[in-house]
């Protein structure tokens, strides 16, 4: 492909660099480069892109990696469109739902993909995760009002970690990483956290969806699971939304008052969703 031109993208939290290519022919594409170090997690990333692709999942459509001078790339189709927080945000409830629905499809979708058969044993790697983001929190100077009700849900429901399977997860799976183009489609973007675990896991990002529009966070659930939503999805997904939650105020001091600020703000709405703890169904969980 010969580029007649590259302009740098500085949306978004990941190191990559991002640029909109043009080629000679006049179509664009998604240039990311990252470091030389990351070559093999980026080539496991951009396999397992193909294989959610390939699954028909609504997608940047990955067609090139390589190694380059600046480091290792990959190329992806370019969506033209509009981030869909600001469109959906514009739409009514019942048309949000809907646009929720499609994406819970597909994240149905990448989970049809099994993590490798050598990936570690679920229960062991999340608990460990558990005891690490609490020794954080009892470190950090800045607490949460009321955490004390997070604590206490993570630790009494560990036990609903043992025998969880695990998948393909696209890592960060909220409205923020969506887009909707020029044809009103929802694409789902921005892999760079992909990873493997429990499928109920990939639900801790609802938060953000559910802060921005309800129904379009309701949508996802029912569309993941036609509806039929098990209450063991509900009492995990309370509990990786409670150990985001604990570890969300250490992570943010790197990054200064305002995201502190964020990460105390979203740990209210929290509490308040899930009534301190005292649910584990949240009070957004509403359909149009």
């Amino acid at each position: 492909m010969k580029v007649v031109s590259r302009e740098k993208i500085l949306k978004g939290w990941s190191v990559d660099q991002k640029y909109c290519i043009t080629a000679e022919n006049g179509q664009r594409y998604l240039l990311r480069i990252s470091p030389h170090e990351q070559e093999l997690g980026k080539r496991t990333e951009f396999l397992y892109m193909q294989k959610a692709f390939d699954q028909g999942v609504s997608m940047c459509q990955p067609l090139e990696f390589g190694v380059c001078d600046e480091g290792v790339y990959s190329i992806q189709s370019w969506v033209d469109g509009v981030d869909a927080e600001q469109h959906i945000a514009t739409i009514p409830p019942e048309n949000q739902y809907t646009y929720g629905i499609f994406a819970g499809k597909q994240l149905a979708k990448i989970h049809k993909i099994q993590a490798p058969h050598d990936f570690p044993n679920w229960e062991v790697v999340f608990n460990k995760k558990i005891d690490r983001k609490l020794e954080l929190y009892q470190n950090c100077p800045i607490k949460i009002e009321n955490a004390h009700h997070l604590v206490e849900y993570v630790e009494r429901h560990r036990h609903l970690l043992e025998g969880r399977p695990c998948v393909f997860q696209h890592g960060d799976f909220h409205i923020g990483n969506m887009m909707v183009d020029k044809d009103g489609k929802l694409i789902v973007i921005d892999f760079n956290r992909a990873d493997f675990g429990d499928p109920y896991e990939e639900f801790n990002r609802l938060v953000w969806s559910a802060q921005a529009c309800p129904c379009f966070a309701t949508g996802i659930v029912d569309g993941c699971f036609d509806g039929n939503v098990p209450i063991e999805f509900w009492q995990l997904v309370a509990l990786y939304v409670a150990t985001n939650t604990i570890s969300s105020v250490p992570w943010a001091i790197p990054f200064g008052q305002e995201e502190i600020d964020v990460m105390l703000n979203q740990a209210r709405d929290v509490l308040q969703w899930y009534d301190k703890m005292k649910t584990c169904i949240p009070n957004w969980y509403k359909r149009p």
